[in-house]
């Protein structure tokens, strides 16, 4: 059992205010891990009053400057990747290949991404006579949830230095042990006292604390459509900036003249990647119903192929659901699914065979599904997918479109042209054509219920920044 009890406030690790410790779970065996405290509103207050006093001299700081800070952070997170590996598989369950491959090199490739961003960044620029400026926003709060740890407290806390901006964070209660490792990397690369502050603590009293603090200046959250909805309305009063990265129902478009046994082993195993818990999961194939019966073959052989089982054991797929509570969801919804009519090609309800303890679920796809099942309308996060016929284009994109959600979407085609006029009617932030992966040097947000601003690369830096428009600043001087 690990004690992580302490909070980060101005550069020193200090005990809550008032006690209250919090058991976090190993997911694989439901054996506790660790112990941390769930913070208060005066945790809060203190964080927030650590980062407003650092703001005055950070936000000073040059671009060169921060940038050096960034290289220094850059090169202690990399001597603790596979400790971070580690970590992120034990909390939420991971298979160690992925956290190796994917969980712990996505926040390096935000802080990679972001320093070269900052070296060619125009913070000043002059508009005729009037000098536009761009300036750090202020004190920033982040609220991050559980199923990519390093990617989504990056992805913020890297653009937010980049600015010259302080910060509080709340990582999830859930996971929260990747985040302490990474407040351990800031502090031994030399952050200065206040600039990043950690308290743990859960949505209700620390993330509405954040939220609602008259001297935070902008929230940045990622998690669940609720509670983003519950962020945004705690942080009006205070007119404070509030981006957010919600939930998805993605859809996949497969198109007629694309390679199917491809494009549907390729669709399930992205549905079921970190077990299916990942916001942009493309967990609604939409296919012709003309082969129908061909993709259910696919996609049952290759959901059967995929291995669920011990996150640090070669060979597993995928590991178990992060917590009992998700897990409970997801069976609750394969149950509708079923309950529904939609037609169970793999999985179902219960643990995989042979596995009694830890949260693991079977890898589940469900056929002839119509879109106003609560299985197409709702953000599932499990291995759960669901395949939808269409009857032509038209259909399809009307049905891709169909659903309050719009954080990504995805377009398999023959060619290339195809599949790029398809992916443009897209009413999604980012759209992947033929399995195309992320690019870090992109973007990354939502449409409708999936959220506002955006994050990564350029466009992330660019939420953390205020513009101010000096008129006057070239005119010539009289005498």
């Amino acid at each position: 059992m690990k004690d992580c009890r302490l909070f980060y406030i101005e550069g020193k690790w200090v005990s809550p205010t008032i006690a209250h410790d919090f058991t976090v779970i190993n997911p694989a065996n439901e054996e506790p891990l660790a112990t941390i405290s769930l913070g208060g509103t005066a945790d809060v207050h203190k964080a927030v009053a650590a980062a407003k006093r650092a703001f005055e001299s950070y936000s000073e700081t040059t671009p060169d400057q921060r940038s050096v800070l960034l290289g220094r952070i850059i090169e202690v997170y990399r001597s603790k990747m596979n400790i971070m590996a580690e970590t992120i598989s034990r909390e939420m369950g991971a298979p160690i290949a992925l956290s190796k491959a994917a969980q712990v090199p996505a926040g390096l490739a935000h802080f990679l991404e972001i320093v070269k961003v900052l070296g060619q960044f125009k913070f000043e620029e002059l508009k005729g006579s009037t000098l536009m400026r761009k300036e750090p926003i202020g004190v920033c709060g982040l609220i991050t949830p559980w199923n990519w740890p390093m990617n989504q407290i990056v992805c913020k806390a890297a653009p937010a230095l980049a600015a010259g901006c302080t910060m509080v964070l709340k990582p999830s209660e859930i996971a929260p042990l990747s985040a302490y490792l990474f407040t351990q990397i800031l502090h031994e690369a030399g952050v200065p006292p206040g600039v990043f502050n950690m308290v743990n603590g859960d949505g209700p009293t620390v993330g509405s604390a954040i939220s609602s603090h008259p001297d935070v200046a902008m929230v940045s959250f990622t998690g669940s459509t609720r509670a983003g909805i519950a962020v945004a309305s705690l942080a009006a009063p205070s007119v404070k900036r509030v981006t957010q990265e919600l939930g998805g129902k993605s859809a996949n478009i497969v198109l007629e003249d694309a390679d199917l046994e491809t494009a549907v082993k390729e669709g399930v195993q992205s549905c079921f990647r970190n077990t299916g818990q990942s916001c942009n999961a493309p967990t609604r194939m939409l296919v012709p119903r003309s082969k129908m019966a061909e993709v259910a073959s696919i996609a049952k052989r290759t959901a059967e192929a995929t291995k669920s089982g011990d996150p640090f054991t070669e060979g597993t797929g995928i590991g178990p659901l992060a917590n009992k509570a998700q897990f409970e969801k997801v069976q609750r919804m394969i149950m509708t699914g079923i309950e529904e009519g939609a037609k169970l090609i793999a999985g179902g309800p219960g643990r995989p065979e042979g596995m009694t303890k830890g949260y693991y679920v079977k890898p589940t796809v469900f056929g002839d599904v119509q879109n106003d099942m609560a299985i197409a309308r709702e953000e599932i996060f499990g291995p759960v997918l669901c395949i939808l016929p269409y009857d032509d284009e038209e259909d399809a994109v009307r049905i891709a479109n169909d659903t309050p959600y719009g954080l990504s979407g995805y377009v398999t085609s023959g060619d290339i042209e195809h599949a790029r006029r398809v992916a443009k009617r897209i009413q999604s932030g980012n759209v992947h054509i033929n399995g195309a992966r992320v690019d870090f040097a992109g973007c990354f947000g939502g449409y409708k219920q999936s959220g506002n601003g955006r994050e990564w690369g350029q466009a992330g830096l660019e939420e953390f920044l205020e513009l101010k428009a000096i008129f006057g600043y070239a005119v010539a001087s009289t005498k």
